[in-house]
C-alpha cells in the first residue's frame, strides 16, 4: 500500500468550484510569504520556521493564496476562517436574484372570492421577484368558451395593476396560458 499526503481542506464556493485551504502541517513548500494575525507582512520566511512563530501565538498557519510565488500564508483561527467563508457564502446565496416561476390556475366558474384571493397570491409572488404564469384548463364543453376564459385572464391581470405582460394569452389544445412579471 502507498503513502498518500492527506489532501488539503476543501470549501465549496457558490459556483461549485472547490477553493483548497492547505494549513499547519500540509504546506508542502519550502519557503512561504507570512503575514501575521494584524495583516502586517513579515517577508519570506521558512515553513517551518513559520509553522513555528504560528504555534506559539496560538494560531493556525493558512495558506491563503498557492499559486504566489513564493504561497502567501496567514496566521488565522482557521475554524473561524471556515465559519466566515460559509456565512459570506450563505449571504451571496440570500442576495441572489430568484427567477422562478410560480403558477395560479383558475377555472371558468371561478367566485369573486376565489378570484381575490389567487390575485393577492400572484401580487405576493411578482414582489418576491418570481414570474407569474396565469392558466385555465378548459374540460369537456367548456372548450366551447375559450373566449370566456380569454377575458376571466385578462380581466386578472388588470386587477393587479401595472404588470409586465411577457407572453399574452395563448391556447394550447384545452388549456389558455399567460406569462407576467413585475415591471
Amino acid at each position: 500500500m502507498k503513502f498518500r499526503p492527506s489532501p488539503p481542506y476543501c470549501i465549496e464556493n457558490k459556483l461549485n468550484t472547490i477553493q483548497q485551504y492547505r494549513f499547519n502541517n500540509r504546506i508542502r513548500v519550502p519557503q512561504v510569504r507570512l503575514i501575521d494575525e494584524k495583516g502586517n507582512h513579515l517577508g519570506v520566511v521558512s515553513t517551518a520556521e513559520a509553522l513555528k512563530l504560528a504555534q506559539e501565538k496560538g494560531y493556525d498557519l493558512v495558506e491563503i493564496s498557492p499559486k504566489a510565488i513564493p504561497p502567501v500564508a496567514k496566521f488565522l483561527n482557521f475554524g473561524r476562517f471556515k465559519y466566515e467563508l460559509k456565512k459570506k457564502e450563505q449571504q451571496q446565496k440570500t442576495k441572489q436574484k430568484k427567477t422562478g416561476i410560480k403558477g395560479i390556475r383558475l377555472s371558468l366558474r371561478i367566485g369573486k372570492g376565489d378570484l381575490e384571493l389567487k390575485s393577492n397570491q400572484a401580487k405576493k409572488s411578482l414582489e418576491q421577484g418570481y414570474k407569474v404564469k396565469i392558466e385555465i384548463i378548459l374540460r369537456g364543453r367548456e372548450k366551447r368558451h375559450a373566449d370566456l376564459a380569454k377575458e376571466i385572464i385578462e380581466n386578472f391581470i388588470q386587477s393587479l395593476g401595472e404588470i409586465n405582460i411577457e407572453q399574452p394569452t395563448v391556447k394550447q389544445d384545452g388549456k389558455l396560458t399567460s406569462l407576467i412579471s413585475n415591471k
